[in-house]
């Protein structure tokens, strides 16, 4: 059985309604970790791998796993019924024919229930296997919307080319062409070398550390003694210089501490060590919680090479319906490798893969 709860059917009528032009008839494989679907487009050019998280939903249910045969345009017609803000709870017994959603109104005492037929549908679900992209380009949404209607205005095409110097749509039409370039933002170029300097601070501080503990442990004597004679002189200017009531009491613990470890100079030179390491730890979290986002308006890049493919902008056009989902997209690409196109939203992802187009194909 099928029990689930969302605060906002909102999310549901903006996730049919991007997919629905691209695939007609899919599955939704429900189980204990949320509802999946996976299907490709008539062509087979494109496949789209949506998943909603259980722990996305207000309430979630599902005793064992189920799938969900549903016609996405009868789907979307039901789902207009709902206004954005009403709670969504869909249910499905086992073995059902049905599949039944309840709209209740937010602030009032309006229930609606609709019931939609399950299918029988064929369907393999095709293994995406893990890639390493060679560039990833994260930018605003509604920006990528509107570059690729824009360009598909000209053409059919678009090529879509990852540098040094940026990110550049390139397309090229009969009567016009149109060329793009979206350049990193400042932030995420400062977050970037920000965030290795930050690494190497830290790699040099293990570094000292751990030549640290080596002196205490597997030093001699005679190194320990001129540690401790450096740390009292560090710590003099701290206390002021001549010795006070303060400097007895401090000796005093200094000797009860030596009698009860039993050795005269490690144990104390140990303490006293440690106290300024787990001062410098605090400052090392603040200096990474000080760095900088990129904004939502910003551009980021990350490239190992140069990349150069070119895609079909009908459908491009078709994948950015779902910036109503997500204000931010991501653009992973790698040579002669399916074009990844990533949707993240609270309760789950939306991703697109779009086959470059190779020659005159």
């Amino acid at each position: 059985m099928l029990d689930a709860r969302l605060n906002e059917a909102a999310i549901l009528k903006r996730l049919i309604d991007a997919i629905k032009e691209l695939v007609n008839d899919a599955n939704f494989e429900c189980n204990e970790e949320g509802l999946n679907l996976q299907a490709m487009d008539n062509s087979h050019v494109a496949l789209v791998s949506v998943k909603l998280n259980a722990s996305g939903f207000k309430r979630y249910r599902c005793d064992r796993p189920m799938p969900l045969g549903l016609n996405l345009a009868s789907l979307s017609k039901v789902l207009k019924c709902a206004k954005d803000d009403d709670a969504c709870v869909v249910k499905a017994n086992d073995d059902a024919d049905l599949l039944s959603l309840t709209y209740e109104a937010r602030n009032t005492d309006r229930i609606a229930e609709y019931e939609i037929k399950l299918m029988d549908i064929d369907s393999d679900s095709l293994a995406i296997p893990d890639t390493d992209y060679d560039a990833r380009v994260t930018m605003p949404a509604n920006e990528f919307g509107r570059i690729v209607r824009d360009l598909s205005q000209l053409g059919e095409s678009v090529r879509i080319e990852v540098s040094k110097e940026g990110v550049r749509f390139i397309s090229d039409g009969e009567a016009a062409n149109g060329n793009i370039l979206l350049k990193q933002s400042e932030s995420a170029a400062r977050k970037g070398s920000s965030s290795k300097a930050t690494q190497d601070d830290d790699d040099n501080d293990d570094d000292e550390q751990e030549s640290e503990e080596e002196d205490e442990d597997g030093g001699k004597k005679t190194k320990s003694k001129k540690q401790k004679v450096k740390k009292e002189e560090g710590e003099d200017v701290e206390m002021n210089g001549d010795k006070s009531e303060d400097d007895g009491e401090a000796e005093s613990e200094q000797k009860s501490d030596e009698e009860g470890d039993g050795d005269e100079d490690g144990k104390p030179s140990k303490k006293r060590k440690k106290a300024p390491a787990k001062a410098s730890k605090p400052a090392k979290k603040a200096k990474k919680a000080s760095e900088d986002d990129v904004p939502e308006e910003g551009v980021s890049i990350e490239m190992n090479q140069h990349v150069n493919l070119t895609f079909s902008l009908k459908y491009l056009v078709n994948f950015a319906k779902s910036s109503s989902l997500s204000n931010r997209v991501q653009l992973m690409m790698s040579n002669d490798v399916p074009l990844l196109v990533n949707y993240e939203f609270g309760q789950g992802h939306i991703r697109y893969y779009l086959a470059p187009k190779i020659g005159d194909d």
